[in-house]
This record gives C-alpha cells, sequence and structure tokens, in this order.
C-alpha cells in the first residue's frame, strides 16, 4: 500500500493577478481533484516584494498594525505594518508609506519625495518594544538616501547654515552635518534587518540614482544632482562612523535608504527570502513533506537569484525533494531553471491569450494546471 504523499503547496504571489495566499487555494484545490488522498500544507511566501505583510502575519499568527504617517508627497495618510504571533519581529513595507504607487505619475520627481513615512511607521513599530524589525524596501518613491525617514526617527541633517535640510533628494544637495543625538532610544536594542535583493552600490553608474531615479520620475539632470548628493552623504556618513558605504553591494537600494541604515543606524542588508523564509520556519517544514510545489507571475533566468520559488528550489534540491512550478510566463533556455533545483515547469496558460485575459483568468488556469499535475502524480503511483 502506497503511502499518502504528502505536498508543500506554497507560490509566491501572481503580480497584479492573485496574491499568494489566493494562489496556495487555487493549486490546492486543483490537487484535491486529481489526487484527493494527497496530504497538503499551504504555506503562500514571499521575498520582501508586494504582500510581504500579509504572508508573514497570517502565517506567525500576528496582527496588522496601522499608523498615520506622511506619503511620498508629504500627504497625511494611513498605512500597515505588522507584529509577529510572538511579538518579537515587526514587518515594514516601504511601499505602504513611501511607495511609488501612492504618487500620481504626473507628480513623480524623487527631488522632492521623501521616505518620512517610513521613519514613522518604524517608530510605530518600536512602541511594541519589538526585538527585531524587518523593513522590506521594494517599490520605493524616493531618492534621498532614506534622509527623511532617519529625520523620523530623530536623525538631524543640516546645511551650511545649520537649518534642517528639505525634504526629498533636494536634502542631499544641501547636506552639510549629521547628528544623531536625538535618535529614538529604542533603535540602539533593535535588531533592524533591511530586505535588500538588488546589488546595486550607493553612487555611480550602478547606483541608485543612474538605475532606479528614472523609474521614480528623474530626468538625466536630476541623475546626476541625486548622485552627487548621495555622494555627498556618503562622505558625511563616512566622517561621522568611517564606514564607507558608498560601494557597499545593496546599499543603493530604494534611493539609498539601505545604505544610510547601515551606515548610521548599523542594519543589516540581508536577502528579503532569507529573512521571511526563517520567520516562516521552511526548512522544518520542507523536512515533512515529499513534493514542493511553487510557482509566480513569472519565471525565468533572475529567479534563482533571490526570488521566493529560486529560493525554494534550492533548498529542495539540497533536502533531495521534487520542486514543481507554475507560472504565467516561463524562460528556461537551455534547462538553466532545471540547474538550479526545479525538476519541472508548467506554463498556466492555455494556448493564445493576451496578458489581461490570463490575468482574469489566473485563478481558474492555475487550479486546472495543478489538477492536471495532480492526475499525471496520480498515475505514475500507479504504475
Amino acid at each position: 500500500m502506497k503511502r499518502t504523499i504528502r505536498i508543500l503547496v506554497a507560490p509566491n504571489a501572481f503580480k497584479e493577478s492573485l496574491n499568494a495566499t489566493e494562489a496556495a487555494r487555487c493549486i490546492s484545490a486543483g490537487i484535491r481533484r486529481g489526487l484527493p488522498n494527497a496530504r497538503i500544507i499551504e504555506l503562500p511566501i514571499a521575498d520582501g516584494g508586494d504582500g510581504t505583510l500579509e504572508v508573514v502575519i497570517e502565517n506567525t499568527g500576528g496582527r496588522i498594525c496601522r499608523a498615520a504617517v506622511l506619503d511620498p508627497l508629504g500627504r497625511k495618510i494611513t498605512a500597515s505594518y505588522g507584529i509577529t504571533g510572538d511579538r518579537k519581529t515587526a514587518v515594514i513595507e516601504m511601499s505602504r508609506a513611501s511607495g511609488l504607487a501612492l504618487v500620481p505619475p504626473s507628480q513623480r520627481n524623487p527631488l522632492f519625495t521623501t521616505s518620512y513615512g517610513t521613519g514613522q511607521l518604524i517608530l510605530a513599530a518600536l512602541r511594541h518594544k519589538v526585538e527585531e524589525i524587518i523593513l522590506a524596501i521594494g517599490g520605493s518613491a524616493t531618492v534621498d538616501g532614506g534622509l527623511g525617514a532617519l529625520q523620523a526617527l530623530g536623525a538631524e541633517f543640516a546645511d551650511r547654515k545649520g537649518k534642517p535640510v528639505c525634504f526629498g533628494g533636494r536634502g542631499l544637495l544641501q547636506l552639510q552635518s549629521i547628528h544623531l543625538e536625538r535618535l529614538h532610544p529604542a533603535l540602539s536594542r533593535t535588531r533592524l534587518m533591511v530586505a535588500c535583493d538588488v546589488n546595486n552600490p550607493l553612487v555611480g553608474p550602478r547606483g541608485a540614482a543612474a538605475v532606479f531615479g528614472p523609474q521614480k520620475g528623474a530626468t538625466p539632470l536630476m541623475v546626476r544632482q541625486l548622485d552627487h548628493g548621495l555622494e555627498r552623504l556618503a562622505k558625511k556618513i563616512h566622517e561621522l562612523k568611517k564606514i564607507n558605504i558608498s560601494s557597499v553591494p545593496g546599499a543603493g537600494a530604494a534611493g539609498g535608504i539601505s545604505g544610510s541604515f547601515l551606515g548610521l543606524l548599523g542594519a543589516s542588508l540581508r536577502p528579503g527570502s532569507e529573512l521571511i523564509f526563517k520567520l516562516l520556519k521552511i526548512e522544518q517544514v520542507l523536512r515533512q513533506v515529499d513534493l514542493i510545489i511553487t510557482g509566480e507571475g513569472s519565471i525565468d533566468f533572475q529567479t534563482p537569484s533571490g526570488k521566493g520559488p529560486g529560493v525554494l528550489a534550492k533548498l529542495g534540491r539540497k533536502l533531495g525533494l521534487p520542486v514543481v512550478a507554475f507560472a504565467g510566463s516561463i524562460s528556461n533556455k537551455g534547462g538553466f531553471l532545471h540547474q538550479h533545483g526545479f525538476s519541472a515547469l508548467f506554463s498556466i496558460v492555455q494556448g493564445p491569450m493576451d496578458l489581461q485575459s490570463a490575468k482574469l483568468q489566473s485563478a481558474r488556469l492555475l487550479q486546472e494546471k495543478a489538477e492536471q499535475v495532480a492526475r499525471l502524480i496520480q498515475t505514475t503511483r500507479r504504475l
């Protein structure tokens, strides 16, 4: 008699279609049709991108909290953050307070947009007396080197006349001195970890301004100004802390906030999937299953470089577990993805279909593909 197969269903979000929890439910429903006796463990995943907050809170029994903050344009909004079930960790998505989606395209100008609201979310989290804070920095609207967030936390940045610098990237150009005496005292006893999945340095042709500035509304002139400002920030941090952040891999992420947090607050820069997977205790779960099923909207050559499904595939290979992945779009030239732990990959799209139609039908398509794969597994188990 064959043992009941144990399957971990752990997809990432299918961007603009399904969040990770919805994707997990669709896959599980399809598997139950094709493998009615399978034992399924649902564990939606995230890697520091959109939806990280909900995934962590749902899977740790935590709670969503809200705080009044300023958005990138200085307008008052309410933004969410999370506290894990054990009350030891706060999870903050920068995009909730300082995200590009909060700024209309016509008003996107990184000389003016500020990360102040992200600092306000960190302040709110500190009131819970957590031991650590995970800051997911994807989707930001800013290239202010984190000055705004640090100002909210009590840091003071002054111009040549000793007056506070302006909000936004303009403040970098005015910066003459940094004063940390009024930083919130709880920061010294709270681990701050930045979920950072890019390796761009702070300045230069691959730096925060050059690579990410245009995405946030920067003109070529603005890019040069912002790069100069970030170079000034790095110089001032080096003078104060004797730390050179200008060429540190990842220091240019989210407009340089990762670099300033590293240099001034002692934050650590870590891959988002590493931080989130540790909270979800994924390695412990993997030791209880026979098969991993994952997926996200697109799987390609970037997936093994820190994306959730790619990290799962590597863990699966390490533990000798097969890994099946679903996606709307798959690029696996030369079997590249198979070399990184994926046993099999399936596009959920059925025949010619435009992108919008595929997104609208993604739930059905994902469930149907999961059912077909489950039926294939059922057949092979009978052979």
